[in-house]
């Protein structure tokens, strides 16, 4: 082949590219105007059924109220019947709570000055539990006994049933005598004077 013929080859296939890529870009002109005219007639549709649905509860709305109100004006012993079917229900699963049985805990006795008590823990069923009598009234509230030095100290941990006098009182959190300051009558830790809850004096 010589060059001539190779530069006509050469801009025939050039010409025939060319081509090719004009009956590309307008078949994608064509696609592209196709499918902007099918999203606007989606578009356009579904606003109109948007707002047939929007007139439709609307109606439906009006219509329900305005047969209310007629049904009022034309038949009132049906409209008073029909409210107190639905009303009474409704107001007597509100005013029906549960039972009237209150939740109770331990309480505390009306203690006396100079009276003979027992110690009985009232946050324990385990008859080996033993109460914490402490120094100060409210240290009680915030005992930890997670040192060792606290389980082993003289006189701080009694048996439940040891007996006791109750000596004196001391309120807090709204009650009148939730701390007791109580003299041991009995064992080893005979006439120590120490503070224990009210609770748990009985």
């Amino acid at each position: 082949m010589s060059n001539e013929e190779n530069a006509k080859n050469t801009e025939e296939n050039v010409n025939s590219v060319e081509e090719i890529v004009k009956n590309v870009e307008e078949s994608v002109k064509d696609v592209v105007q196709d499918v902007e005219e099918t999203v606007s007639k989606t578009v356009d549709k579904a606003e109109e059924l948007t707002s047939k649905a929007g007139d439709a509860a609307k109606n439906a709305g009006g219509n329900l109220v305005s047969s209310i109100l007629s049904l009022k004006e034309n038949n009132p012993k049906l409209f008073y019947g029909l409210l107190a079917v639905v009303t009474v229900p409704v107001l007597v699963i509100m005013m029906s709570g549960g039972g009237s049985n209150t939740v109770s805990g331990p309480k505390i006795k009306d203690l006396v000055a100079g009276q003979k008590y027992v110690l009985k823990s009232s946050n324990s069923y385990d008859p080996s539990a033993t109460v914490r009598l402490v120094a100060v009234p409210g240290a009680l509230a915030a005992y930890d006994d997670s040192e060792e030095s606290d389980r082993n100290g003289v006189c701080q941990h009694l048996a439940q049933g040891t007996p006791i006098t109750a000596l004196d009182f001391s309120a807090a959190y709204g009650q009148a005598k939730a701390f007791v300051k109580v003299q041991v009558d009995d064992g080893p830790c005979k006439g120590t004077t120490a503070w224990a809850l009210g609770i748990d004096v009985q």
